[in-house]
């Protein structure tokens, strides 16, 4: 279970890091009336789904601490 848990967690890491990245950059600022706005175009899916699959392997990793 440790093993899935460190697996599960090292994937929902590195997704949830490559995915952030192409969100935030796939946002669009345009200035009105002085104030700077930002306009997200970006799909927040596959970054959710990456948090998911981390908080996962952060609760496979405890539960394997826990019981030994």
């Amino acid at each position: 279970m440790k093993t899935a848990g460190i697996v599960l967690l090292i994937i929902g890491l590195a997704g949830t890091l490559v995915f952030g990245i192409q969100a935030i950059q796939d946002t669009e600022t345009f200035s009105f009336l002085g104030i700077d706005i930002g306009v997200s175009s970006a799909n927040w899916t596959p970054v959710i789904v990456s948090a998911i699959i981390l908080v996962a392997g952060i609760v496979l990793m405890r539960m394997d601490k826990n019981t030994v």
